[in-house]
């Protein structure tokens, strides 16, 4: 993954999206902050199913935290 600032983005715009054509991702930094990620089509499905799979993944072996003093019927109240 390569960074590139939102000035030279603009500037070299047809070679980043040639770039991206080839499988490249590019961070897109405003001001030092990420502004933006221009990647293929699928690679944003992939980075979020793999952040799916993640978290449930930690969510598993996390102990559950906080008072269960509540029954199921009184969250349909």
């Amino acid at each position: 993954m390569r960074t590139v600032s939102a000035s030279d983005a603009n500037r070299q715009f047809s070679s980043l999206l040639k770039e991206v054509s080839r499988g490249g991702v590019i961070t897109v930094v405003s001001r030092g902050k990420p502004a933006a990620v221009i990647g293929p089509p699928n690679a944003a499905d992939n980075r979020r199913a793999n952040a799916k799979r993640v978290l449930v993944e930690r969510l598993r072996r996390q102990k559950p935290s906080g008072a269960r003093d509540w029954t199921r019927s009184e969250l349909y109240d």
